[in-house]
């Protein structure tokens, strides 16, 4: 079976992995073009293409594979199956006719819930207790394919986007060659998904990382947790804009506006008024500065009880 592969992150190498591991006959990998990265904003290769490469894989990187050059590209491996994880583009019906057995996607959600690019962030964002991996069939649709196979796992109280990232990567890459297996055997079932379940999530910004003090502690958490690394939550302090990679719900503080600061100090911590009473940042980052805990950068530093986060 000739296979495809099309994928651009680090959460798509374990499925390429995998591919390689049970000696599929991968005939060209597909990923987005290079980036500027760094200070020194030069090109660099995607995680999968890094992988590709190392295994001598021929590496394809259109702008687009609905494009002429890129469709052209695709029907000159022959595929009999593509393969695609975290890929970043949508692919065209005359993709889609390319492969005999068709494309199938592993996505990092328990579809139909949470289509979109960024499942794995929103799924904390929205204070989900489980989420896990789907395999599918790719139609023209943003995630609306046929689901093949389902694993789903647990999402922990400390879990940000990056560990949950990892993991699932781990899951979708097993879920893939479990999928690809029964496909080989026959015994591959298509169960259409119910759109009336279906939730689709934006595409992350700058902006999807800024707290709004009069949520609950605990949606401020998952906020931050599912926004870590990437686009990272913040508020402002001044002019200033303070990064928060860890917060918790404390009580014993009086009522304030949210925003408003409550406690500023070696004892308490950075104490900040929310929906439902009071969040401790305990870890925190400011301009210039490193990665650290409120209560460390505390000893250097004052910042005002009753002053307001988060403004404009």
């Amino acid at each position: 079976m000739r296979i495809v592969m099309m994928g651009t992150p680090d959460f798509a190498v374990p499925s390429l992995k995998a591919l390689l591991r049970e000696k599929y006959n991968v005939v060209g990998v597909f990923c987005q073009p290079d980036r500027p990265k760094g200070r020194g904003h030069k090109l660099a290769a995607c995680p999968v293409k890094e992988e590709a490469v190392k295994a001598g894989i021929p590496v394809f990187q259109p702008v687009r594979i609905k494009s002429p050059e890129g469709l052209a590209m695709l029907r000159v491996l022959e595929p009999d199956l593509c393969v695609t994880a975290a890929f970043g583009q949508l692919l065209s019906a005359e993709c889609l006719a390319v492969p005999r057995f068709g494309t199938i996607n592993v996505h990092a959600s328990l579809l139909p819930r949470h289509r979109g690019s960024a499942p794995v962030h929103y799924s904390i964002i929205g204070g989900d207790r489980e989420t896990g991996v789907t395999t599918m069939m790719t139609d023209i649709g943003m995630d609306t394919g046929d689901i093949l196979l389902r694993a789903s796992t647990r999402i922990s109280e400390d879990e940000t986007a990056e560990t949950l990232t990892r993991k699932l990567s781990l899951l979708g890459a097993e879920l893939l060659i479990e999928t690809i297996t029964a496909l080989r055997n026959g015994t591959l079932e298509r169960t259409p998904q119910d759109d009336a379940r279906a939730t689709y999530e934006p595409k992350l910004t700058r902006e999807t990382g800024r707290i709004d003090w009069s949520k609950k502690a605990a949606q401020i958490d998952c906020l931050v947790r599912g926004t870590d690394p990437w686009p990272g939550a913040y508020t402002k302090l001044g002019e200033e804009t303070m990064k928060v990679f860890r917060v918790k719900r404390v009580s014993g503080f009086p009522e304030a506006a949210p925003g408003t600061v409550l406690a500023a100090d070696r004892k308490d911590g950075l104490v900040v008024s929310c929906g439902d009473g009071a969040a401790e940042l305990t870890e925190i980052q400011m301009p210039g500065q490193r990665r650290m805990s409120a209560k460390d950068y505390l000893l250097g530093h004052t910042i005002e009880t009753g002053t307001c986060l988060g403004g404009d």
